[in-house]
């Protein structure tokens, strides 16, 4: 059977948009404002071999990652019809352990095996650990939160109670915790039923047929990016501020090997794992490579599994680019999958010159407070990242206050952040001048400042705050971010990565970094 051009378009915007309704109905259906309001969350449609076939345009971290948990789900559980397979495991396939994963396979007639996987990740804005938001200064994972292999959360005679039971009673805010995670199992179970009909009227053959092209196609559209590179080999390095735990100026390599539409991506040389939680695993490293290439595309490639078919990805095992159990991680998702992108670009650069832009401010900016609220007399979670500025391009200048590279969520608004949680936002506006200077000037970072009307615990992770977001081209860095804490009349500077208890009437501001420049 051949394959049109137009009808296999036509199919791929068909996935495409039942992964992004997926998204819709799982926002709509959410509990925590973390989901709600943020959208830190993605989906996506696998093949029956697990292969990814699609991918709604989400979070660019879940991208390369999303495909090795199901890979994990299928080695790990015989799924039947019904059922939904719930990890978070960093060591199988997950990033950190806020990132719940949810898969369920979807089939067809009387065929014995599913004919298709679909899956959804959100962020937890709980998943317990020895802080609230689980985003706390460990030195191992059991001190980040709880650590789910691929289980059964669900069968076709209804929810695995004992499983919820157990997950719900290790973290904080279990209502929230439960209403989401049937949100994620109510959107997996409209995209299982869109997938169902596709299958219904184009026949089993003849859909796998239609993936397998789609797949090929973006094999193709990848090779043709590489084969526009120059041949050769292309290193960069940068480093990490610190792991939080005494260890700075961390150190990521990267050399690029391209010949004959092929990339080697060496991250060899890399500083060992940390002590600290800013130890990337493989999944967050591949999805840096994934998120990279597809950048490089002068028109969209579609997001699948054909993209990283000419890449080989090396990564030493023990290194901070992947890490070995049981290492810390819950930064490795958020701040080193940022430094592996400046990294990745920047050796992009020496080959391609003329049309990479300048590091963005290089940080998600993560901040997590928890507490009792007295006034609801309830516990609460709340976990947002912050915007900074993007990077100056050989074309434009960097955009200001925005959510860049491996980030793609909202912010939380401040109403609504109000209306949840016992805070106010006193301040929130653009940070003049932090953009670096050049041809092309850097986009401005943000200043966003938080009243606490309770005591609470807060935790920050947060980078260039010492080593500032270089520019390129001759253009200058942008400004580096700081952390503060106002208690009454006296302000004090906050490490990068902290934790610690704050008391009623703090104000906790963060200050983010503005994007390098690009051009003298």
């Amino acid at each position: 059977m051949s394959v049109d051009p137009v009808e296999l378009e036509v199919f791929h915007h068909r996935l495409a948009a039942i992964a992004e309704e997926m998204g819709a109905a799982l926002v709509r259906s959410s509990f925590s404002p973390n989901i709600k309001e943020r959208r830190d969350l993605s989906c996506a449609l696998f093949d029956g071999a697990g292969e990814m076939v699609a991918h709604a345009a989400h979070i660019p971290v879940h991208l390369g990652s999303t495909p090795l948990s199901v890979r994990a789900a299928i080695a790990a559980v015989e799924m039947r019809r019904g059922d939904v397979v719930i990890l978070n495991d960093p060591y199988a396939g997950g990033t950190h352990l806020p990132d719940v994963t949810l898969v369920m396979p979807v089939h067809h007639g009387r065929h014995p095996r599913p004919v298709a996987y679909v899956a959804n990740r959100a962020h937890h804005a709980d998943i317990g650990g020895m802080s609230p938001g689980s985003m706390p200064l460990a030195t191992e994972i059991f001190q980040e939160g709880v650590r789910i292999p691929p289980v059964r959360i669900r069968t076709a005679r209804g929810l695995a109670d004992d499983v919820l039971t157990l997950l719900l009673a290790n973290v904080r805010g279990a209502a929230e915790r439960a209403g989401d995670l049937r949100a994620q199992i109510a959107a997996l179970q409209l995209g299982a039923r869109r997938l169902g009909e596709m299958f219904a009227a184009q026949g089993r053959e003849r859909v796998h047929q239609l993936m397998r092209a789609l797949q090929d196609y973006a094999e193709r559209l990848t090779r043709a990016v590489l084969a526009a590179i120059p041949a050769g080999q292309y290193r960069a390095e940068d480093f990490l501020d610190d792991d939080g735990c005494g260890t700075s100026r961390i150190r990521l390599r990267c050399t690029l090997r391209l010949a004959r539409q092929r990339l080697e991506v060496d991250f060899g040389g890399s500083h060992p794992q940390a002590r600290g939680g800013v130890n990337a695993n493989l999944a967050v490293t591949s999805a840096a490579v994934f998120y990279a290439i597809r950048c490089l595309a002068p028109h969209p490639i579609p997001a699948n599994a054909g993209i990283l078919r000419p890449v080989r990805i090396l990564a030493p095992a023990g290194s901070i680019a992947n890490a070995r159990f049981p290492a810390a991680v819950a930064a490795g998702n958020v701040e080193t999958s940022q430094r592996l992108v400046d990294v990745l670009f920047r050796a992009f650069a020496r080959a391609l010159p003329d049309r990479m832009p300048a590091c963005s401010n290089g940080s998600m900016n993560n901040v997590a407070i928890g507490g009792f609220d007295p006034a609801l007399r309830r516990e609460f979670s709340y976990y947002e990242t912050v915007a900074g500025g993007a990077g100056g391009g050989p074309g434009a200048p960097g955009l200001s206050g925005v959510h860049t590279h491996m980030t793609n969520t909202l912010n939380t608004p401040a109403e609504a952040l109000e209306a949840y949680y016992p805070m106010r936002v006193t301040r929130y506006r653009l940070r003049r001048g932090s953009g670096g200077r050049g041809r092309h000037p850097g986009g401005d970072g943000v200043e966003r400042e938080i009243e606490l009307l309770t005591d609470a615990h807060v935790s920050l992770l947060t980078e260039r705050r010492r080593i500032a977001p270089p520019g390129l081209a001759g253009g200058g860095a942008g400004a580096r971010g700081r952390n503060q804490l106002q208690r009454g009349r006296r302000t004090r500077p906050l490490p990068g990565k902290t934790s610690f208890e704050a008391r009623r009437g703090d104000r906790l501001r963060i200050l983010t970094p503005g994007g390098g420049g690009w051009g003298r």
